[in-house]
């Protein structure tokens, strides 16, 4: 009987993947030792979770993919799982000192329009009369910075924390605050996990009602490391009618169902464009695909975001349409959205 190795052991536990997620345990850092003599073969892992199906999950199909290895006798999964950093006396994910709500604003996919969803989302529950931060979580491509035209360098307090710059009545931290023009954002998974966590525990972000997290796409480290360590009061999903967005936005629903995040609804953008010349609807992206997708995975549907012109020329200038144009159709839709995501947040609490 032949023998196996550690590299073939890695690449079998290379294909499993973390629950609700793309990226797989190695990757993720999960797996800290693998021993084998050959045939007999232990594994041992350390998963921060307050979740333990997530553990018991991890730990059989990495014992069943190790199984199907050929050789291989024996297996043994080890798994030392540990408690999320929390507050005193608050079980699971901490919530941020001073911050009533966090929403987190996710999509499956890149180019459905999540930045400009999660700016005017912002923009528009600041229009209800309520504190509001937006936090640029997506590293590698950050926008808000420029959505809302400031190239404004943060500053720290007395105790080295970081004072967020201030736009449109909104508080907001971004990468690309800290980034010169055009200069590319090179981050190994270690320092964006750090990153994060400053953003979210180094700023001074108190007091807020709501802290928007405009997060990356897809469903990777930064997603893990919020969702473990920080307690949401839920997730707004943003798609685009057709069927291979839609995919992409039952993964990011997926992700935050296993973690237990609740999913306040589904923003529909770029859902129609209405000719300005003769008033007739155009469906570019097809029609209804953000309604079915919304009943079938038993969410509202929060809002249908149409095409304009004036959206995408109000981003460029560093002036998101709900503050360029509050009266028009676009903005409208944003504050009907933002009423919803309000009353579902403070439902939560009970209230």
């Amino acid at each position: 009987m032949s023998s196996i190795d550690v590299t073939a052991l890695r690449e079998a536990l290379q294909t499993v993947k973390y629950p609700g997620f793309s990226r797989d345990i190695v990757s993720f850092g999960l797996v800290k030792d693998i021993q084998t003599d050959g045939r007999d073969v232990q594994v041992q892992m350390t998963l921060t979770t307050a979740d333990q199906k997530i553990a018991r999950t991890i730990h059989d199909e990495a014992e069943a993919a190790l199984k199907r290895l050929p050789g291989v006798r024996a297996v043994e999964v080890r798994i030392d799982v540990q408690a999320p950093a929390q507050a005193a006396g608050v079980p699971g994910p901490a919530r941020i000192p001073g911050v009533k709500h966090v929403i987190a604003v996710a999509s499956g996919k890149g180019g459905v329009g999540k930045s400009t969803v999660a700016a005017n989302l912002a923009l528009a529950l600041s229009a209800t009369g309520a504190k509001v931060g937006l936090l640029d979580c997506d590293f590698y491509g950050p926008s808000i910075a420029m959505m809302f035209g400031s190239n404004e360098r943060p500053t720290a307090d007395d105790e080295n924390n970081i004072i967020p710059v201030e736009r449109e009545g909104l508080k907001l931290m971004s990468m690309g605050f800290l980034l010169e023009d055009d200069s590319p954002a090179v981050l190994r998974g270690p320092i964006v996990t750090r990153y994060t966590q400053q953003f979210l525990r180094q700023v001074t972000w108190a007091p807020l009602d709501y802290l928007v997290l405009d997060l990356p796409p897809g469903t990777g480290d930064i997603q893990l490391t919020i969702v473990q360590t920080i307690a949401l009061s839920g997730a707004v999903i943003v798609t685009t009618p057709q069927e291979v967005a839609l995919i992409d936005a039952r993964k990011a629903v997926g992700m935050f169902e296993r973690t237990n995040v609740p999913v306040l609804g589904i923003v529909e953008n770029m859902s129609y464009f209405l000719c300005p010349s003769d008033g007739v609807r155009y469906n570019i992206f097809g029609e209804g695909g953000g309604q079915r997708e919304a009943a079938r995975l038993k969410v509202p549907l929060l809002g249908e975001i149409p095409i304009q012109i004036a959206v995408r020329e109000s981003g460029d200038i560093g002036k998101p349409i709900v503050s360029a144009d509050p009266e028009g159709v676009v903005a409208q839709e944003f504050i009907k959205i933002a009423s919803q995501v309000r009353q579902k947040a403070e439902s939560a609490l009970g209230r």
